[in-house]
């Protein structure tokens, strides 16, 4: 088979979200089709500051991070993309004022206005970036963002909120009252569009692998689509293979099934 470009979401596509952890049959997929001569790539919603678990459990060509605000191939910054800090102000303090919760994240760390939440979601989330969280004051300060995400109830004013976002915003709806916010034009898709271009591969040269909707642009884009067994109902239309769950080897059986480790 002729050099092909992989991209792998990782929640829920190679990290699993019962064990936290990489399958080893994942693991050695990787390896072995990079031995076969094929790139892979993490391409994520993640920023690039909350990928360090997995940097050290698999070895990949590149990473594609903030759903495509920060591209890194080679061991080369490739694209980088960081909002402006007066939007990010001013978001911040629409999102109290909106009575949600944020989380504003960038390569060097995530910013929030307050260490408390009353949502379990963004409880959850404070202690799971414990590590690169930072608490400011959105009247003044926030540090490098390049997207950011939104929890919200029937207590909130998504509305209101929504409308005083700039165009320059795409939202995407992860489902729950969660939202991930990123710059127009930034995408999964896009982000995989540089690689193809950089290293002189086409459309048809891609695999994705995803499992939400934050997977869509990616899923809509190219057309070898491979789908985790356990996944967002809105991915079926555009996948091309379904697979079985990360926990039951789900990588592993696509990529032997589809000849990528060949």
């Amino acid at each position: 088979m002729s050099r092909k470009a992989l991209f792998f979401d990782i929640d829920g596509t190679l990290l699993s979200e019962v064990t936290r952890q990489v399958p080893e049959s994942a693991k050695r997929a990787l390896e072995k089709a990079r031995a076969c001569g094929h790139l892979v790539f993490i391409n994520t919603g993640r920023t690039y500051g909350q990928i360090g678990i997995i940097k050290d459990l698999v070895e990949v060509d590149g990473w594609l991070c903030g759903c495509g605000t920060y591209i890194e191939a080679g061991g080369k910054v490739l694209y980088y993309r960081v909002m402006p800090t007066e939007q990010c102000l001013r978001i911040g303090r629409a999102i109290d004022a909106a009575d949600m919760d944020g989380i504003m994240e960038g390569k060097d760390g995530c910013y929030v206005g307050s260490p408390e939440s009353r949502f379990e979601q963004g409880r959850d989330m404070r202690k799971h970036l414990k590590g690169s969280i930072n608490y400011v004051n959105w009247q003044r300060e926030c540090g490098p963002v390049e997207k950011f995400c939104v929890i919200s109830d029937e207590q909130s004013d998504r509305a209101g909120f929504f409308r005083s976002l700039d165009l320059d915003i795409d939202v995407i709806d992860r489902g729950d009252g969660f939202y991930e916010c990123v710059p127009a034009g930034h995408s999964k898709a896009s982000a995989i569009n540089v690689i193809l271009k950089t290293y002189d591969l086409s459309l048809q040269d891609a695999y994705v692998f995803g499992d939400s909707t934050n997977d869509i642009s990616m899923f809509e884009h190219v057309p070898n689509a491979i789908l985790m067994g356990k996944h967002s109902v809105e991915l079926e239309p555009f996948a091309s293979f379904q697979t079985k769950t990360v926990e039951q080897d789900g990588i592993w059986y696509a990529m032997e099934k589809l000849g990528l480790l060949e």
